[in-house]
């Protein structure tokens, strides 16, 4: 077996959106980059996703590392005023739509804490929401539209990152890691590479390299519609969707509805947990598709044209692992985003640059270190 090494500061596995972001931020900052993907860049979970950049504010630690992240995708797209159109980056906005009074309350909730946060948020009665969304089926109570949320093209996201990350010097290898330790990773070729840190950002595959820290997958499903511009303009939610999305256990779906800038509809969400088949289990797409008609009735006249599956990488309590390996030597966790992965990419990537570099970060990195669910601990 072949045996070459080459050094760096920093290898990173994992060619996705999190991934990307980490190699942009550390490669900008002069640190000896590699990234080593062996498939497409942007091409796994990434690919999959709906590109949602959304504020979440289910628990504090949550809301910062949204909130944060959707602050540095804005900075992103508007540097130089060169990026807007290169990420197919969209200001639509969500409206978490409320079917009933219990869930008006839940809205109104949401929406004070979002404007606590500095989140501009605002309530929408009944014929308010009717008039931003007119497809919507009678009878709802109204809802809280959040106007800077937005979405992205994720793959075409990841690979602008790379090529940041690349313009400052970072290298990309082709190749599949087997095994890592503490000083850097070993390769299917039969190569080792070392570096002073290793960042695992390859999703639910992360489980291969650092068994000791729990991960579950949670399959989802998403379908696309041919191309009807203004059929919706905002990303709608139901507000029942964050009980779905927390779930600890079985199937479920929600309400999810976003509109493309190429004029398609995006129709989601599905969550199973454990299931690592890729094939679209067509009982789930009824469901969802069934969930999203009951929304919005006329769902039903358009023309689908793809569906696909995709897999959230979940920890026990839903947030991200952001930080060193608690027993492990120079090993760095940026996995577990379940279905946040694209919007909290940049935030994730500045926090290990931040903690890897000896630098102040703007949120608290304590809720989300790796050491609060490791097995060996």
């Amino acid at each position: 077996m072949s045996t070459s090494s080459s050094d760096y500061d920093v290898v990173i596995i994992g060619g996705g959106i999190v991934g990307c972001a980490c190699a942009a931020s550390l490669a900008k900052h002069g640190i000896k980059v590699a990234l080593i993907e062996s498939n497409i860049v942007g091409g796994g979970t990434t690919s999959a996703g709906m590109g949602h950049l959304v504020v979440m504010d289910d628990n504090p630690a949550e809301l910062a590392l949204t909130r944060y992240s959707l602050e540095l995708w804005r900075q992103l797209v508007s540097r130089n005023g060169g990026d807007f159109n290169q990420h197919e980056y969209s200001q639509c906005g969500t409206i978490w739509v409320a079917a009933d009074q219990e869930e008006m309350d839940v809205a109104e909730l949401k929406c004070r804490v979002l404007n606590e946060h500095g989140v501009a948020s605002e309530m929408l009665t009944a014929q308010q929401l009717y008039d931003k969304e007119p497809k919507l089926r009678p009878g709802l109570a109204g809802g809280v539209l959040v106007a800077d949320d937005a979405l992205v093209y994720p793959p075409k996201s990841a690979q602008i990152l790379l090529n940041t990350a690349m313009s400052f010097g970072a290298q990309l290898i082709r190749d599949t890691v087997i095994s890592i330790d503490d000083n850097g990773v070993n390769l299917a070729s039969g190569s080792n590479i070392t570096s002073k840190e290793t960042i695992v950002a390859n999703g639910i595959s992360a489980m291969n390299l650092v068994p000791d820290l729990p991960l579950r997958h949670k399959k989802g499903h998403l379908l696309i519609t041919d191309r009807y511009p203004q059929f919706i303009h905002h990303q709608l939610v139901e507000l029942g969707y964050i009980k779905s999305a927390h779930a600890s256990d079985g199937d479920s779906v929600a309400f999810n509805l976003q509109p493309r800038p190429t004029g398609q509809v995006f129709i989601g969400s599905s969550r199973q947990f454990d299931v690592t088949h890729k094939e679209i289990d067509l009982h789930m797409l009824s469901k969802m598709l069934a969930r999203a008609a009951s929304y919005v009735p006329a769902i039903r006249d358009l023309k689908a044209i793809r569906s696909w599956t995709g897999f959230r990488a979940a920890t026990p309590d839903g947030l991200p692992y952001i930080g060193p390996h608690p027993s492990r030597k120079n090993i760095w966790m940026a996995t577990g985003h379940e279905g946040l992965g694209i919007t909290t990419s940049l935030a994730t990537a500045e926090l290990l640059k931040d903690a890897i570099c000896r630098q102040t970060s703007q949120i608290d990195m304590l809720p989300y270190l790796p050491a609060r669910h490791s097995q060996s601990c």
